[in-house]
C-alpha cells in the first residue's frame, strides 16, 4: 500500500462541503487566549496565520488592532475568510500561498501562528524554518498540534488505514518532541498549553456519524450546569500544566525568536 498523503484536494473538498462557518467548530479561542496572556497590546502588530481554514482566530486578533494576514493554499478556505471579512468590522488580508515558501520578507512579522497544520506533512520542518525566517527578532510563533497520547490518535489512524480520514493523512506530536524540534531552528520556548476539546471527542464523532445519514445534532450539546462548571474549572487549572498538555486532544507551544 502506498503512503497516504494529505493533499490540497482534501482541503478544497473539506472547505467546499463546510462552507458555512456557523456549522464548523471553532478552536475554542485557545490561540488568541494564549497570545493575549503574553502580549496585551497588539496595536500595529503584523500577524500571520498559516493554513488558516476559516481564519476565525485571526478575526479575534484583528479586533485588537493588529494587521492580520491569513494564508492558505485552498481557494475554498479563502472564500470562507472573504465571507467572514464581509460580516466582521475587523478585517483580515487573505493570501493564497505556500506554507513552505511564505510570500513575506525576512524579519517582517511580529507573530506567526497555525493550528492543525504541521501534522498533515510527513516532513513539516520547512514550515517551521519559514516561520522563523519571517519573524522579527523577538517575534512570537504559536504552533498548535494534535497530542499523541489520546484516543483521538487511535481512531484517526484506524480511519487513515481505511482511507476514510477527511484529511487523507495525519500524524501527531508530544510536547517534548515538538519543543525539541522547534528549538533546533533557534526558537526559545516561553509557554505552552493543553486544550481539552469541547464538546468532547465522543460527541463530535457521534454527531459526524449522524450527519452522514441525515440526522443533524447541534454543534454543542445541552449543558449540565454542575458538570460544565467543574469541567471549565479543571480546564483552566490544568491547561498550563504538563498533565494538561499530555492528556488534552491538542496542545500548543509559544516560541520566541531571540533578539
Amino acid at each position: 500500500m502506498s503512503k497516504r498523503t494529505s493533499d490540497r484536494s482534501h482541503w478544497e473538498k473539506l472547505w467546499t462541503e463546510k462552507s458555512d462557518p456557523s456549522r464548523i467548530y471553532d478552536n475554542s479561542g485557545r490561540i488568541p487566549t494564549a497570545l493575549f496572556e503574553i502580549m496585551s497590546d497588539l496595536s500595529g502588530k503584523r500577524v500571520l496565520e498559516v493554513g488558516a481554514g476559516t481564519g476565525r482566530d485571526s478575526f479575534t486578533i484583528a479586533e485588537k488592532g493588529a494587521q492580520v494576514f491569513v494564508l492558505d493554499y485552498a481557494n475554498a478556505a479563502l472564500d470562507i475568510v472573504k465571507l467572514l471579512n464581509s460580516q466582521n468590522n475587523a478585517k483580515v488580508v487573505p493570501v493564497q500561498g505556500d506554507a513552505f515558501a511564505l510570500p513575506f520578507p525576512d524579519n517582517s512579522l511580529d507573530i506567526v501562528f497555525h493550528q492543525g497544520l504541521l501534522e498533515h506533512f510527513r516532513d513539516p520542518w520547512g514550515i517551521v524554518r519559514e516561520n522563523y525566517r519571517v519573524l522579527k527578532p523577538g517575534g512570537i510563533a504559536i504552533i498548535d498540534v494534535p497530542q499523541r497520547w489520546h484516543i483521538y490518535t487511535i481512531v484517526k489512524h484506524f480511519l487513515i488505514a481505511l482511507d476514510a480520514w477527511f484529511a487523507g493523512w495525519e500524524t501527531e506530536f508530544s510536547l517534548g518532541q515538538l519543543s525539541n524540534e522547534l528549538e533546533k531552528f533557534g526558537f526559545e520556548r516561553i509557554a505552552f498549553y493543553g486544550d481539552w476539546m469541547y464538546p468532547s471527542f465522543f460527541y463530535r464523532t457521534f454527531r459526524e456519524i449522524l450527519w452522514k445519514i441525515g440526522i443533524h445534532l447541534p454543534l454543542y450539546p445541552p449543558k449540565i450546569p454542575i458538570l460544565w462548571r467543574v469541567r471549565r474549572y479543571l480546564r483552566e487549572k490544568l491547561r498550563r500544566t504538563k498533565f494538561g498538555a499530555y492528556t488534552a486532544v491538542s496542545f500548543g507551544v509559544l516560541m520566541k525568536k531571540p533578539l
